[in-house]
């Protein structure tokens, strides 16, 4: 049986993680072993801070839509429960840009919001 030389494979393999690993400091970005072992560490980071950002972007605008709504005199909870109750569904991404730009859109929402509370 013949002898399998894997150099073919194992160069494209090695090549792959250096040409991920540039810019990196030192043997880092030249050295096959430390260039895979922190290309690995930051694709994990990578995959993980993916479904975090998701998380504060939606905690930022939460907090910017209280702030806005409290200046109402009302609670985060009770604004959301006012437009649900009156049917509005909008985004907390796009509420949070109507509270941040200042316009009467919003104190609409937040009159909305007011008159479905008490109603209930």
């Amino acid at each position: 049986m013949s002898r399998v030389r894997s150099s073919t494979s194992t160069r494209r393999k090695h090549k792959k993680f250096l040409k991920m690993a540039k810019g990196y400091r030192g043997a880092r970005s030249r050295s096959y072993r430390p260039a895979r072992e922190t290309v690995q560490r930051a694709m994990v980071y990578s995959y993980r801070d993916r479904k975090r950002r998701k998380r504060e972007f939606r905690r930022l605008w939460i907090i910017r839509i209280g702030a806005r709504v409290r200046q109402g005199n009302m609670s985060y909870s009770e604004f959301i429960d006012g437009l649900n109750k009156a049917n509005v569904t909008i985004n907390r991404k796009i509420l949070a840009e109507m509270a941040v730009s200042g316009d009467g859109a919003f104190e609409k929402l937040l009159q909305t919001a007011r008159e479905n509370r008490s109603a209930s």
